[in-house]
């Protein structure tokens, strides 16, 4: 057992360098938002921390991961009951590479917040678990190698009793590789800006034993922080159940919903219809129009490029492959207002540069825990059935 502890702590260690993650996109219902990857999602902007872990249980970064607390520009509407898929990549720019090292086991879950409005405060009080997992002891595997099953991506369940609203969804990835009584599991999170359009209307009620506040919600000491993957016990037979970390998971009850209820729709903070291109929450629009006029051909390119320097100045770590595109565009002016038979505005495509998904979008995991909603005919008729028995047996 101490030949295999060793061996196990060695090659973890060696494997450190390259072996972490990021969440870096966001589908919705199996489609992937935006152009490119990262719309609606908060990644670090210092791209050489990009997939680095938040190792300080008591840092701001535990909510959203480095640079989380700053919002980005777009909040994608998602209906309530719908799946949302997050993509976690080894490399964060190149999709279709892995997910996270082998050696990196440990537990996964899915956090939400509601907002005020999409700029308000990842951190703090308010957040709920819909979803999470640690050890599966029957299946001997852990969640993160469930997730390498799955090339990377995690399906959750909206639940169809969240009332309409700015919400954070925050995928947490947790390596216990490292652990030891003075080193801390490694955090992989990052959160999607979503809206949730339902007629569910009013306040979130949420249990107060099921809300916690981010950072907080864990403890140095925690035998879920302080887990050894390496030691005799958790090599023994049947291994030692992992204590999961935070609160138990918050299953709204099903909502009783009259037929044609009035949706609330996202009302700010989409996409505008204008975006040509998007490269995670930059939007290319067009360029000023012109004729045959020399100078505002001119004008068109210098605005194209003030554009690319703005999509390169708000590159996330998941790459900047449409800024190249949009490039690309500048460029095809720029050769025909230099061209000595100027005729007008260029033909030119923009066709975004994008990875597909690195496989099939996998079930929500949650999906046998959240209720479905009771038609408010089905749940007249269900009570008017319950009525009558009891009048009978009486």
């Amino acid at each position: 057992m101490k030949a295999i502890s060793i061996l196990g702590l060695a090659a973890s260690l060696l494997s450190m360098a390259q072996a972490h993650t990021l969440f870096t996109t966001l589908y919705i219902n199996g489609v992937k938002q935006g152009q490119g990857d990262g719309t609606c999602v908060r990644q670090s902007t210092d791209l050489s921390r990009a997939s680095s872990p938040v190792v300080d249980l008591s840092s701001d970064d535990m909510a959203c991961g480095a640079g989380g607390t700053i919002p980005v520009n777009y909040t994608c509407p998602a209906p309530a009951g719908g799946k949302l898929t997050f993509e976690y990549r080894l490399n964060p720019s190149k999709a279709g590479q892995g997910f996270i090292d082998d050696s990196h086991k440990g537990p996964v879950a899915v956090y939400a917040k509601r907002l005020s409005d999409p700029g308000a405060d990842a951190t703090g009080p308010g957040w709920f678990k819909l979803w999470g997992e640690g050890y599966d002891m029957e299946a001997d595997k852990w969640a993160t190698e469930k997730i390498i099953d799955t090339n990377g991506l995690l399906s959750i369940k909206i639940p169809t009793a969240l009332p309409a609203g700015n919400y954070l969804f925050r995928p947490e990835v947790v390596a216990m590789h490292n652990v030891t009584p003075e080193v801390e599991p490694q955090f992989y999170i990052g959160c999607a800006q979503v809206f949730i359009e339902s007629s569910v209307k009013g306040d979130l009620n949420l249990p107060s034993e099921k809300s916690v506040s981010i950072p907080g919600y864990l403890q140095a000491g925690d035998p879920s922080v302080t887990y050894n993957l390496y030691s005799d016990e958790e090599y023994s037979d049947p291994k030692k159940p992992y204590p999961m970390m935070g609160p138990k998971p918050f299953v709204p009850a099903a909502v009783v919903k009259a037929s044609g209820g009035e949706v609330t729709r996202q009302s700010e903070g989409a996409i505008p219809d204008s975006c040509l291109l998007v490269n995670g929450n930059w939007c290319g629009v067009e360029v000023p129009s012109y004729k045959d006029d020399l100078t505002g051909c001119w004008n068109a390119v210098k605005d194209c490029w003030s554009q690319a320097d703005t999509c390169w100045a708000q590159q996330q770590p998941s790459g900047g492959r449409n800024c190249e595109v949009w490039g690309d565009k500048c460029k095809d002016i720029d050769a025909h207002c230099s061209a000595k038979d100027f005729t007008g505005p260029p033909a030119y495509k923009l066709k975004s540069d994008d990875y597909p998904a690195p496989g099939p979008i996998p079930a929500a995991v949650n999906a046998n825990d959240v209720p479905e909603d009771v038609p408010k005919d089905t749940y007249s008729d269900c009570v008017s059935h319950i009525f009558v028995f009891a009048v009978l047996v009486a």
